[in-house]
């Protein structure tokens, strides 16, 4: 499957609360994109746009598949899950009073997956061990690093083509944080996956990323091509480096 996603001048707010100021951006097959920004700039209201949670005021969201343009910002999030598009939403969000498994068997409601449950439930143990352990516990009595697997692996169950990551280090202890950046990292080779993950983890961030955008109050104002570049760009060393 050919796939890109892309952004074109998109404003979008809550009320009159305007969050984004025609923000544009690119995504190719295959790749993991991180959009880095502090709290408080935009990142997750432009995750909420490509999801159709968030409907923008202005701009285009186009989604290519296999030469076929979608423009997202006419569809329902139901539509845009059915084309393959997940999203891990930042704090998890999972059902407390559900199990682990229940969780996971939720996110297996698209209609692609539904022939592919029993597969891709191992395919998930796999990748998490432990929630198979563990997959008869409620998962609101989970750690927070487990809890961020439920919502990592809950999205993998829709077989996605593009998978959205929205803040995975956020509550979660570095060494934890570490984890479910190299399981980001794993499921972008082993699982074909093209990866668009919103996070203000920088060193964790550029591991793992193809390049990468930097978003300040609502505005894209740096594109760095390589891990290389964001790392080098003097408004990472302001933000993150203290230089």
């Amino acid at each position: 499957m050919a796939l890109d996603l892309v952004i074109r001048d998109v404003k979008a707010g809550y009320g009159e609360v305007q969050a984004l100021h025609g923000v544009s951006l690119e995504l190719r097959q295959g790749e993991t994109v991180a959009l880095l920004g502090t709290n408080g700039n935009g990142k997750s209201t432009l995750m909420k746009c490509v999801m159709g949670l968030v409907r923008p005021t202005a701009g285009e969201i186009v989604l290519n598949i296999d030469g076929v343009r979608h423009d997202l910002v006419r569809l329902s999030t139901e539509e845009i899950v059915g084309m393959g598009v997940a999203m891990v939403p930042e704090g998890r969000r999972l059902f407390p009073r559900l199990t682990v498994e229940e969780n996971l068997l939720l996110g297996a409601f698209r209609s692609a997956a539904r022939g592919s449950i029993k597969r891709n439930l191992e395919f998930c143990y796999g990748l998490f061990p432990v929630l198979r352990d563990r997959r008869r516990q409620l998962a609101g009595s989970m750690s927070g690093g487990q809890q961020q697997m439920v919502a990592i692996a809950r999205a993998l169950m829709s077989e996605p083509k593009l998978l959205l990551v929205d803040e995975p280090s956020v509550g979660l202890a570095p060494i934890l944080v570490a984890h479910m950046i190299d399981a980001i990292r794993d499921l972008k080779q082993g699982y074909g996956l093209t990866v668009l993950m919103a996070e203000q983890n920088l060193h964790q961030a550029i591991r793992i990323a193809d390049r990468g955008y930097i978003i300040v109050h609502g505005e894209i104002v740096f594109h760095g091509r390589s891990a290389a570049e964001l790392e080098q760009n003097e408004l990472v060393k302001t933000y993150y480096l203290g230089t």
